[in-house]
């Protein structure tokens, strides 16, 4: 219980620092959703990642494991990639 707290108190900050709510892509995905879901869906099965664990190239690969894996929907998914991308803060080298 402690963990979730922990969880939605740090997603609660993240959206804050952020100060939006969606990002356009090709669908429209919900940065709020997504953080949501990030902390209520992937913490069901492991660790949380951080955003800066994966380059911006990799993690829509790992998104697209994990979509079939937690069984998301496609705009589940898309939230989630469009949270996790919007809080990476340093720069891909590769």
């Amino acid at each position: 219980m402690k963990n979730i707290l922990k969880i939605t108190t740090i997603t609660m900050l993240l959206l804050a620092a952020m100060g939006t709510a969606s990002v356009a892509n090709e669908n429209t995905s919900n940065i709020e959703n997504g953080a949501q879901l990030w902390a209520d869906t992937c913490m069901r099965c492991h660790n949380l990642r951080t955003p800066s664990s994966l380059s911006k190239s990799k993690w829509p690969i790992s998104m697209k494991h994990m979509r079939v894996r937690a069984g998301l929907t496609g705009q589940e998914a898309r939230d989630i990639l469009a949270f996790i991308l919007a809080s990476k803060k340093t720069k891909d080298t590769k």
